[in-house]
């Protein structure tokens, strides 16, 4: 009976040292964080999402440069270049243009969607991370910015109770 007791507690002491170990290197993020874009030198007041596996920003009047035929399937623009504007929660328009690196199929309530996604350096404390982006009209939601777990991966750990509202 003891050496089952003893091997239950080397277990669950070497699970919990991994944890630790695996846990100590990583920032913690609330649900809410101030990132910053590079490529349009703004703040945006972002939301962390651990349920969405790719970062999405607010875009509008987004068009693909140079586009002599069109296509109705989107895959067909994979390494175009497509240019948008965007806006931060205060409003602050920038245009950027980048190279269509995929196009991401979403599935939520309101459906399947498809969106094109573009790689954006997004810096957090100082630390930048290039990710890819999804383009999404966000303008009726209240963060312009929703940071998904391919910028969250090895590098952060999110905190709910963290800057909580």
């Amino acid at each position: 009976m003891n050496k089952i007791i003893l091997s239950i507690s080397l277990l669950l002491l070497s699970s919990s040292v991994f944890a630790h170990e695996s846990c100590s290197n990583k920032t913690i993020v609330g649900q809410i964080e101030t990132i910053h874009v590079d490529e349009l030198n703004t703040d945006y007041e972002a939301r962390i999402d651990t349920g969405a596996a790719t970062t999405s920003i607010h875009a509008t009047n987004i068009q693909i440069i140079n586009q002599e035929d069109e296509s109705d399937d989107m895959r067909d623009h994979l390494g175009d270049t497509v240019k948008f504007t965007t806006y931060n929660e205060d409003n602050v328009a920038k245009k950027h243009t980048g190279r269509i690196i995929k196009v991401s199929k979403i599935r939520n309530a309101q459906g399947v969607e498809r969106r094109y996604a573009v790689r954006m350096h997004l810096r957090f404390n100082g630390e930048e991370k290039k990710v890819a982006v999804n383009l999404r009209d966000r303008s009726k939601l209240d963060y312009k910015l929703l940071i998904g777990r391919n910028w969250l991966e090895g590098d952060y750990l999110v905190d709910v109770e963290k800057n909580a509202e």
